[in-house]
């Protein structure tokens, strides 16, 4: 009934059928989710496989329960797709479609085969996407960087969180926006150090630090290459204005 692959079969509690394959994938997840955002279908067709495997090891019908824990899956799947810049509205006509092909479903080959079709379509609906919208993926990064820009953020720690490799988030990043990690950073860094700098109460030296430089010099001339002024010109710039507009 299924196909033939390299794994073999894996004795399982029969008691506790369901709830092992819930701790398989769930355990297998993240490395499913990061294979799909990275567009590694190889990666993906074996994680499903080695699900598959478990399933059938022991070879009875599969009750209602279990369509619905791959259901799970597949649902879990769309959302990374959709991250990877996948449509939304393509993704939800596949959601409709998946779940009235399943609801047909009758024996364990059907299902097998539902399984590893949806992986199919959700691949192919990544690959289709426009490569001049922005994936869900960067859009989160890129507030990420906003929001913590000034802390200790790392590629690394930015990387673990998008549930991606570093590298390829380096990739992806400098492919939709046309910078680095480090430009990004550096750039959000400035934009606060602008916001900051209208409180006369804060010295210079106090912004720079508040915005993650420990060094002032390093901190003006990060700023004068990005807003070709120095900080204090900017600041007696917004110092000017206001005294020319008075509330």
């Amino acid at each position: 009934m299924m196909q033939n692959n390299d794994f073999p079969p894996v004795a399982l509690d029969p008691d506790r059928l369901f709830d092992r394959i819930r701790e398989l994938y769930l355990y297998e997840e993240p490395a499913l989710l990061g294979s799909i955002r990275r567009g590694d279908r190889k990666e993906a067709t074996r994680i499903i496989n080695l699900v598959l495997v478990h399933i059938y090891s022991f070879g009875e019908e599969r009750s209602e329960l279990l369509k619905g824990l791959l259901l799970e899956l597949v649902v879990m799947m769309s959302r990374a797709a959709v991250e990877s810049g996948a449509s939304q509205s393509k993704m939800l006509g596949l959601g409709f479609r998946h779940l009235t092909e399943l609801a047909a479903i009758s024996d364990d080959e059907q299902l097998a085969n539902w399984l590893r079709q949806s992986v199919v379509r959700i691949f192919e609906a990544v690959e289709l996407c426009s490569p001049f919208e922005m994936p869900v993926l960067i859009t989160k990064t890129l507030k990420i960087i906003r929001e913590e820009a000034c802390g200790s953020l790392t590629r690394e720690d930015l990387a673990r969180r998008a549930g991606v490799a570093p590298s390829h988030l380096a990739a992806l990043l400098r492919e939709r926006t046309g910078r680095t990690f480090t430009d990004l950073v550096r750039e959000a860094r400035i934009e606060r150090a602008c916001e900051l700098l209208g409180d006369l109460k804060m010295t210079v030296a106090a912004v720079a630090f508040e915005c993650g430089f420990c060094d002032q010099s390093y901190f003006t001339h990060v700023f004068q290459s990005l807003k070709k002024t120095t900080p204090k010109q900017y600041r007696n710039s917004l110092l000017q204005k206001t005294q020319n507009n008075p509330l």
